[in-house]
């Protein structure tokens, strides 16, 4: 039955345009600072992984170019998800949750939304959609870092596939030394306090001491905050959510782009 509803769930994911995918058996599933999955679905059993090519925009300089090819891959992705999800429970009778490529995700001062329910790039690896990087991302074997990945949980039981063995890293150093804030500097960990002061500048952190300095300050002083240009991309940043002001890691990482 397994090897049925694999080969179906396949070809429904091959149907939607994306370009690669894998399935993980929840008990391959590990991520050492995520929940255990039975607590966010009881009876999960696998996990299919989708994974999407990052497009070119993220080479560009002009940063809302850049974020603007992320949103597309993640309405698409969305878009995905929630079909599959469907297929599955409508077509198989089975109960699906999907997981997605980056909000929503628990904000608090202990994880400083960094730290997902389910981290998708757990799951790629143990679906056999690559491994871990230097830069501590996934790299697919054919679209190297320039790769996202989401899940969607499932209580159908189907078999993982076989984890890639060799590591695709090749360990050139190219993204610790172009990240501008040194999170990459300690091997195996991304400091994320200083990855976030470059990667969402308009974020909670500046949020917060926006409008900490505005509480305090005069009108007079207040009316030259309200116009500066910071606030205009503070306001923009609130209105479409988590936004990346740095793809430095994803683009300059040489695997998959000779």
């Amino acid at each position: 039955m397994s090897d049925d509803v694999k080969e179906r769930a396949g070809e429904f994911v091959r149907s939607l345009g994306v370009e690669d995918f894998g399935i993980a058996t929840a008990s391959d599933y590990r991520s050492p600072r995520s929940p255990e999955l039975s607590s966010i679905f009881p009876g999960v059993k696998s996990l299919v992984v989708l994974a999407y090519k990052e497009l070119s925009s993220c080479d560009s300089e002009n940063m809302q170019i850049a974020m603007n090819g992320r949103l597309d891959l993640m309405e698409f992705s969305r878009s995905c998800n929630y079909k599959l999800a469907r297929f599955l429970e409508r077509e198989l009778k089975a109960r699906a949750m999907t997981v997605p490529v980056s909000y929503p995700l628990p904000m608090s001062r202990e994880t400083l939304g960094a730290v997902a329910d389910v981290s998708a790039r757990h799951a790629a690896v143990a679906a056999g959609l690559g491994n871990f990087g230097r830069h501590n991302l996934v790299i697919h074997p054919e679209m190297g870092t320039r790769v996202i990945f989401t899940v969607v949980m499932t209580d159908l039981e189907i078999p993982s596939d076989p984890p890639i063995p060799e590591r695709l890293c090749n360990d050139c150093g190219d993204c610790v030394e172009s990240c501008p804030g040194g999170a990459l500097d300690e091997e195996g960990r991304t400091d994320v306090l200083k990855c976030l002061r470059h990667n969402q500048p308009y974020g909670i952190g500046a949020n917060i001491r926006f409008w900490s300095k505005f509480a305090e300050s005069a009108v007079e002083e207040q009316q030259k905050m309200l116009a500066d240009d910071f606030y205009w991309k503070l306001y923009q940043a609130g209105s479409i959510g988590f936004q990346y002001f740095c793809f430095n890691c994803l683009k300059v990482c040489p695997i998959g782009q000779e």
